[in-house]
């Protein structure tokens, strides 16, 4: 009986041996690489909010993510010279000194090319005076925007897309706040699956936003209520844009660290950054996603 047992043990082994070997036979799925770029914001949580978002991207097991970080603020910029071309997509959590021409030359080129990038919360509020910048992003605020720079967007009262060309500012924002997402286009690989109204983490509202919004789609808004002084309009929250073969995912959530904790923010970084690296969407709503009246955060 004792020498039944051990040949069974045996066998046993030599099977699980020959699993693992069958696995690790097997070719992973290669995975997307992105670069996070960081190093100066109006937001002083930046060195936070990376960290926050390299770990919701490694842990879908789609993304490799590296961190490239400027200089400070008026600092010499000639250094900062990001390999692009190394990469799938680039996660803008920047707003500061613009970069040396031939590092934004780099960037036109990625995207045109079809590099992906993801736009977030402040990073609409950088480089004012950079066309395809402005461009790429579809709408922006601040730095001295105006109606020079394009019209506002927003839907009306009766859900209609306007273009808005009245003389103001680019980019405002009321109290900070809790509030309902809602979904503009449920078809497209972003969006599916997601409810029609969810419930985001205390954020920014932005605002007033404007810009050329060529090849732009708007795929979600949000009340700005003019109880929480804004403007009593819904307002972009998130957009696709098309910039020569390149895909850019833009929101503009994201402001504090509890925003980016929202699961809902989570989710659609995820699925935003997964779409502008292969123009598809592979990853389930997940199971905490936020209900349309109450917040899920993940801590």
């Amino acid at each position: 009986m004792k020498q039944l047992y051990g040949r069974i043990g045996v066998l046993l082994l030599l099977l699980c041996v020959m699993h693992i070997q069958v696995l690790h036979a097997q070719p992973s799925k290669k995975k997307f690489s992105v670069l996070i770029i960081d190093g100066q914001n109006n937001h002083g949580n930046w060195p936070q909010t990376t960290q926050l978002m390299k770990g919701y991207l490694e842990e879908t097991g789609l993304f490799t993510v590296d961190i490239a970080t400027t200089p400070g603020e008026k600092q010499d910029m000639s250094g900062f010279t990001p390999e692009f071309k190394k990469y799938n997509a680039v996660v803008l959590n920047y707003n500061g000194d613009v970069w040396p021409p031939a590092t934004q030359a780099a960037f036109e080129s990625f995207v045109e090319q079809g590099g992906g990038v993801v736009s977030v919360h402040a990073a609409d509020n950088a480089f004012p005076e950079w066309k395809a910048y402005n461009t790429m992003i579809g709408i922006g605020g601040w730095g001295n925007r105006s109606e020079k720079d394009g019209p506002y967007i927003y839907y009306d009262a009766g859900n209609k897309l306007v273009k808005d060309h009245t003389p103001g500012i680019g980019g405002s924002h009321g109290k900070f706040h809790a509030f309902q997402v809602k979904t503009r286009n449920r078809k497209h690989p972003i969006m599916k699956g997601v409810p029609e109204v969810w419930m985001h983490n205390k954020d920014e509202l932005y605002d007033r936003l404007r810009g050329p919004a060529e090849n732009m789609e708007v795929l979600a808004t949000a009340y700005s209520a003019k109880e929480q002084s804004g403007t009593g309009r819904d307002e972009p929250m998130m957009m696709i844009i098309q910039y020569g073969k390149g895909r850019i995912f833009h929101t503009t959530l994201g402001h504090a660290n509890e925003s980016q904790q929202c699961a809902g923010f989570i989710t659609f970084l995820q699925r935003g950054t997964e779409w502008v690296c292969s123009g598809k969407v592979t990853q389930k709503i997940p199971a905490d996603f936020p209900s349309e009246n109450e917040v899920s955060l993940r801590k």
